[in-house]
């Protein structure tokens, strides 16, 4: 079973974020908020299928599930003023 914490170091080793948080906790379905400066300029489709990128194919089989929020740092300040 996949905690939330493996999960973010999953993406912390592949994806330069600012901020990260992940729950979950049935092992195979996860929400996360993460914030990236590697998502300006970026759909929100094209952000998500960069996160699908570095979880590669533990999409397949460790994660049934992962509900993101992702955010550029500016957005992420704007949301949290």
């Amino acid at each position: 079973m996949l905690s939330s914490d493996t999960l973010k170091s999953y993406i912390a080793a592949g994806l330069a974020c600012e901020h990260i948080e992940v729950h979950g906790d049935d092992g195979t379905h996860f929400e996360a908020v993460l914030v990236s400066s590697g998502f300006e300029g970026l759909r929100l489709v094209q952000r998500h299928q960069k996160v699908y990128a570095v979880l590669g194919d533990r999409m397949k089989a460790e994660i049934h599930a992962l509900s993101m929020k992702t955010l550029t740092p500016a957005e992420w300040a704007q949301q949290n003023a």
